[in-house]
């Protein structure tokens, strides 16, 4: 039987919040990759894909189970596997050579060794001729084929990719992933495996020979799906295009599931999606709009909105917290409430909105009774700051914070002066 390359067994991973209790962010995490694989982990922003990426190449360490790379336990950086980030990562003061040659150097290879393979890499992933420039001089497409060659240089065994394409515009994403996928399969690299997160069905479909999608909070493995179509492959062939459709009802089943659990347990230190208000109308007006009558399939709103998962799940989350729409089997359908929020003239809207935020979203609710009961009116955010970092992450507790009082300012339950950090009524009685 086949050996694995990588194998987590049974891992998680917990942070400290200050002096606060722990974490969870990844729990019962199993996972192998296999000689000639590459996978493909999805999900949700937040649901520790990044984290598992990062406990695999030895950057962190798991709280328990265990990481191996070729039988052995990771528990430091390995030779072997190398990591292209989705921030380029660049020194601006190194040229495009030198940056390259900076892993070479670390591994104590002699000057014209380093020199020799990284004008190769350069070479490789299509940047001969800007060995001298500095990174201010290219692109952003060109910056990441540096990353890709500073990983590359060192002959690695597996690389692991973090949204290596999200930072690039669509074409250029779509040049990079193309002459990646051809470097692989001409095996000109020495690669043996590839693991790489996305945020994009289509690039997790097009690239991975498995997609492994993963559930939130905790993160842990949801489904681990092949994927056997042949290469080079089309997002307009049907064959894809009914995979697409396979992976938003997985995801959106899972989030059918949970939802009435979900609704239930939403409590001060629930992880408020991201998303704003005017993203949320305008996708309640084209649901609305006579062409659609009301529902929609996922993929083809993704599509017309040009939104991938972490901009589309957080819109539909709060549609469905707000009872605006309803997610289910890969569709989304406008609910009563919804359709009178989105018919009605600016200012109606603004007090459904306002009702539904006190009935629904308990922070909400609490930042607005503290306000009334207040002899002011008046209250500082660190007050739910200090509150919200009972439940979450500072950085957590900080996002969750700025996206209710984004929401109830437009809802005009209270006021914000961003200078003083200070919450008030809007119109105090």
């Amino acid at each position: 039987m086949l050996k694995p390359i990588i194998e987590v067994v049974n891992a998680q991973k917990s942070f400290k919040t200050g002096d606060r209790q722990e974490l969870l962010v990844l729990q019962h995490i199993d996972l192998k990759l296999y000689e000639g694989e590459i996978i493909a982990i999805l999900g949700k922003s937040g649901s520790g894909k990044s984290t598992l990426l990062r406990m695999i190449a030895g950057l962190i360490q798991a709280s328990g189970g265990e990481v191996y790379y070729r039988g052995k336990v990771v528990t430091e950086p390995m030779r072997g596997i190398s990591m292209v980030f989705q921030t380029f990562a660049l020194l601006p003061w190194l040229t495009v050579l030198q940056n390259v040659e900076l892993g070479l150097e670390a591994l104590g290879i002699g000057r014209e060794e380093r020199r020799e393979r990284s004008l190769k890499a350069i070479d490789m992933i299509g940047l001969d001729g800007f060995e001298s420039a500095f990174p201010k001089e290219l692109s952003g497409g060109m910056r990441q084929r540096v990353g890709f060659a500073r990983a590359l240089v060192v002959n690695p065994d597996v690389l692991i990719m973090d949204e290596p394409f999200s930072a690039l515009d669509v074409l250029t994403a779509d040049n990079l992933r193309t002459d990646l996928l051809d470097l692989w399969q001409e095996k000109k690299t020495g690669l043996n495996g590839i693991i790489f997160v996305t945020h994009s069905i289509e690039e997790a479909i097009s690239m991975a020979d498995r997609i492994i999608i993963f559930n939130s909070n905790p993160g842990s493995i949801r489904a681990d799906m092949k994927v056997t179509l042949p290469f080079p492959r089309s997002d307009l062939d049907p064959r894809f295009r009914n995979q697409v459709d396979r992976i938003y009802t997985l995801m959106t089943t899972l989030q059918e599931e949970a939802a009435k659990e979900k609704m239930a347990a939403i409590d001060m230190g629930y992880r408020l999606p991201d998303a704003s208000v005017e993203e949320m109308t305008g996708l309640l007006e084209l649901l609305n709009s006579p062409e659609h009558q009301g529902q929609m399939d996922l993929p083809d709103l993704a599509d017309t909105l040009t939104l991938n998962i972490d901009d589309l799940f957080p819109l539909t989350e709060l549609l469905e917290i707000l009872r605006f729409a309803k997610v289910s089997k890969g569709d989304i359908s406008i609910t009563e409430e919804g359709k009178s929020f989105v018919e009605a003239d600016i200012l109606e809207r603004k007090k459904i909105f306002s009702i539904h935020l006190k009935k629904y979203v308990p922070l909400a609710r609490y930042i607005y009774d503290q306000l009334i009961r207040h002899p002011r009116h008046r209250a500082l955010e660190e007050n739910y700051l200090s509150l919200l970092e009972d439940y979450l992450s500072e950085s957590e507790a900080e996002r969750v914070l700025r996206t209710v009082i984004e929401w109830g300012r437009y809802a005009e339950l209270f006021a914000y002066d961003y200078n003083s950090g200070v919450l008030s009524l809007e119109n105090p009685h």
